[in-house]
């Protein structure tokens, strides 16, 4: 009996191989537009963030051009020898980095609200509000950002819980995360993440592990779905 080898080439990169022959296929002349991320996933079989994980994978070869409110073309000189990127150099999905730090994030927020003490607290809401100072003054909060979600971690007394959320934090980094972010993120995604932070600081300063849990939740989701259905521009 023979045994199929494990697929280890992550999903996004399997659809851009799709897309790929398709754009063979059909034919599509430079600077041709390629059909709506509803028609491809349609076509493929898969769901419209997947295809948009993709076309940025396609974008970062040189292949295709997302622009913003019009569409994605071929690109003018298509880098047609390009060979298919791997893992390691574009980086994990963005949805599957979001859907482990919510599981993981959300349970240890739930973990610490009870013993979170008055000290801790306060440090992190001097973090929020640094946060939401630089939203106002038109800047991104990223270190912030990254400070406040560790602090979270750090109340759990497990340098393990926070080494991997700095580490999933810091994916944001990746050749496909900051691409997704630099077309897709704007000044009212941020200001919709600064209240989501600010829910989750109350649940952990009222010690509410439900609500401490749950608001976590709902940042991950939203960040996710901001990045991933959201159309600028």
């Amino acid at each position: 009996m023979s045994v199929k080898p494990v697929e280890t080439r992550r999903l996004y990169l399997q659809i851009a191989d799709k897309l790929r022959d398709l754009i063979q296929q059909q034919g599509f002349a430079p600077n041709g537009r390629l059909p709506s991320e509803r028609e491809l996933a349609q076509t493929l079989g898969v769901s419209r963030p997947s295809v948009r994980e993709a076309l940025v994978a396609l974008e970062l070869e040189g292949r295709v051009e997302i622009r913003m409110g019009s569409g994605v073309y071929i690109s003018a000189t298509p880098a047609a020898a390009a060979a298919p990127q791997s893992t390691a150099e574009l980086g994990e999905s963005p949805q599957e980095i979001m859907t482990a730090r919510l599981v993981i994030e959300g349970a240890i927020a739930a973990s610490v609200a009870p013993f979170a003490k008055p000290k801790a607290l306060k440090a992190l809401r001097t973090l929020y509000e640094t946060m939401a100072r630089e939203v106002a003054n038109g800047q991104v909060p990223m270190a912030a950002d990254r400070a406040f979600h560790l602090a979270i971690a750090q109340l759990s007394d497990n340098d393990v819980l926070v080494r991997t959320v700095a580490n999933l934090f810091d994916e944001r980094h990746s050749p496909l995360s900051s691409k997704l972010r630099g077309h897709f993120e704007g000044e009212d995604t941020w200001a919709a993440a600064l209240a989501e932070h600010r829910e989750i600081l109350e649940a952990l300063e009222d010690h509410d592990a439900i609500q401490a849990q749950a608001a976590m939740q709902r940042h991950m989701k939203a960040s996710c779905a901001r990045l991933m259905t959201r159309r600028k521009g």
